[in-house]
């Protein structure tokens, strides 16, 4: 495990299209299929870094909190299976499947997609508004494997909330950390 900081992509960059395999269903999943009435939240994941890991059941939390009140999300994973093979798109459905999500789980294969958004580390956290502008980029909160913080979200669910209620989201934001992406 490589500790690595994301880049933070520009805010207000508009979200970079993507049109990737669901693993999930085996269909593909298009940027175009997101609502255009509502946030999304793409997130860069996969199935065996200790830093995604730690956050599960607050994923699951957000998801299940948030997946209803105008706001749509998507798991992305970019790293190389070949070397890596517990993040296949056969281990990913499984994951998903365990952890009971049915939000898209999209294989970006080519690296392509991590690349446009600037994806260097998993977790990482992209917070679009309605017109498709990005909003937030980082991290969940402060919490981190073995650091003895409480898991809360907080960073993310407070972007999130000032979305949902119209009000700014506060431009000082601290980058997501955990495992690099695992590139080819």
């Amino acid at each position: 495990m490589s500790l690595t900081y994301s880049k933070m992509l520009p805010l207000g960059t508009k979200l970079p299209s993507f049109n990737l395999s669901n693993v999930l269903t085996g269909d593909d999943f298009s940027s175009s299929s997101l609502s255009n009435d509502c946030g999304k939240v793409i997130m860069f994941i996969c199935n065996h870094c200790p830093y995604v890991i730690h956050y599960h059941d607050e994923l699951v939390n957000l998801i299940k909190e948030y997946g209803n009140k105008n706001l749509e999300f998507v798991a992305i994973s970019s790293n190389d299976v070949e070397n890596y093979p517990q993040d296949s798109p056969e281990n990913m459905k499984i994951l998903f499947s365990d952890l009971g999500l049915t939000i898209p789980y999209l294989y970006d294969e080519t690296q392509e997609i991590a690349k446009n958004y600037m994806a260097e580390c998993t977790p990482e956290f992209y917070l679009f508004d309605k017109n498709d502008s990005l909003i937030y980029r980082g991290r969940l909160d402060d919490s981190s494997p073995g650091n003895g913080r409480p898991i809360s979200g907080q960073d993310l669910r407070s972007a999130i909330e000032n979305f949902l209620l119209g009000v700014s989201i506060d431009k000082e934001q601290i980058p997501s950390m955990g495992c690099n992406i695992k590139w080819k």
